[in-house]
């Protein structure tokens, strides 16, 4: 008789269920450990946490899992984002080419989905209350507490994964604690608080539904994506310190000041501003870089391994990503752990490029989108891709439509933008641009 296969993962959130799933199609018992409470027993509302932009790289995960149809049904395509002015001007900027969309999912309503997915699909065992207090990468042992009884045990398997997040439990207790871990943590200035704009009386959307809302100002910005319920979660992404600050809104008439001078459109369309302000906390923004990935018999996956910030929507595509690029080394290498996890840590420079893109797509959004001459870039860089398909391809269409290596793209696309800049340094390229002379400029650099 075929000796049973055992595996642990460490955290039930999105990239630990999507991985039980994946493990469960190849015959492993999965058993989870989970610190918070079933969140399918908490009312989950919009508002909670950034909603999430899946994009094909979690597409392309979901569908080798076979779960791709279930989350169709929580996903609303945005296949532009709508840029609001200081006036109430609105712009509108395509991602892609027709038919190409990023989808907002909520992460509450998805990460429910995911765990009901990894129970009855997968025949994972999911532990909640229970948290990690130590392990032995070498023993493949975890040890857990209860948060409940307070019951100290362990527990432990020919393959461990921490898929706990950006303060991962298992990478602070074990790996951390080894020679020559590298760890780097780093928080961007910048903190986030959520407001949920609620559907109108109606029960209809207040603004476009199929894009993502940008309202950029320079140092701060507030975006806006679609739940299904006609209501839309709302972040701002504003310096903790200094002027126009978080730090600087002190009283309930600044919080009404700061949005009708800042966000007047947005201002006269929210009911409840004040409520709405002090419901949701004041949170920070890190990355999380680290190596190696993996020792022993564990894993790091997810945020554990590359935590990011949320300005290109990857964090958990790339998490998925990872699941997806795991399980392909899994069946190539006939579940030789030792070949997959030192293939595995070739990823890296993905985790590192991830980080890169995600801190350059902030200065975009928050700087650039409302910049008459880098629009006209994008507009140049879009007319010519797609005239030579073959020999351009944008960088957000390399990061968000198609499986590209983030490390690739990011180095495509900064060898573009430096062949860009060239371009937009030329005299009057305002009258000029959509000139055949400019587009065989751009070939003759490439």
């Amino acid at each position: 008789m075929a000796k049973e296969k055992k595996a642990i993962i460490v955290g039930a959130g999105l990239a630990g269920s999507l991985w039980a799933v994946y493990l469960a199609k190849e015959g492993y018992k999965v058993t989870i450990y989970e610190r918070r409470s079933d969140i399918r027993q908490a009312e989950i509302s919009a508002g909670k946490s950034i909603n999430l932009a899946l994009s094909v790289r979690g597409w392309t995960a979901l569908k080798a899992a076979g779960i791709d149809k279930d989350v169709e049904e929580l996903a609303i395509p945005m296949p532009g984002r709508i840029m609001h002015s200081l006036d109430g001007e609105l712009t509108y900027q395509p991602y892609g080419k027709d038919g190409e969309a990023i989808y907002s999912v909520s992460r509450g309503h998805l990460n429910a989905m995911m765990m009901e997915i990894a129970e009855k699909k997968g025949g994972a065992t999911i532990h909640y209350n229970t948290k990690c207090i130590d392990a032995d990468t070498k023993a493949g042992t975890v040890k857990l507490q209860a948060y409940k009884t307070g019951e100290i045990f362990e527990d432990s398997a020919e393959v461990v994964f921490a898929a706990d997040g950006a303060f991962s439990a298992v990478r602070y207790n074990a790996f951390q604690k080894q020679n020559r871990f590298d760890y780097m943590q780093d928080y961007i200035d910048d903190g986030y608080k959520e407001l949920l704009l609620p559907p109108d009386e109606n029960g209809d959307y207040r603004i476009d539904k199929n894009a993502l809302h940008i309202w950029p100002r320079g140092r701060f910005m507030l975006i806006a994506l679609p739940n299904e319920d006609g209501s839309f979660t709302c972040t701002l992404f504003m310096p903790f310190e200094g002027e126009n600050s978080f730090e600087s809104i002190k009283t309930d008439e600044d919080v009404k000041n700061f949005f009708k001078t800042t966000f007047p459109d947005f201002y006269d369309m929210m009911p409840n501003l004040v409520e709405n302000w002090h419901e949701h906390p004041l949170s920070s923004l890190s990355i999380i870089r680290c190596k190696p990935w993996t020792s022993g018999k564990m894993a790091l996956i997810g945020d554990a391994a590359h935590a990011t910030v949320p300005f290109y929507g990857q964090g958990m595509n790339a998490s998925f990503e990872d699941c997806y690029v795991m399980y392909n080394l899994m069946k190539k290498h006939n579940e030789n752990w030792e070949a997959v996890f030192k293939e595995y840590e070739e990823r890296k420079p993905d985790g590192d490029a991830l980080q890169d893109l995600s801190v350059h797509n902030y200065h975009v959004m928050r700087d650039y989108v409302a910049d008459p001459k880098f629009l006209l870039q994008k507009k140049i860089e879009a007319k010519f891709s797609a005239a030579h398909p073959d020999k351009w391809m944008p960088l957000y269409s390399q990061v968000s439509f198609s499986n590209i290596r983030y490390s690739e793209a990011w180095k495509k696309g900064m060898e573009q933008d430096a062949l860009m800049k060239k371009v937009m340094d030329k005299p009057n390229i305002e009258e000029i641009w959509d000139r055949k002379e400019i587009e065989e400029e751009i070939l003759g650099l490439i």
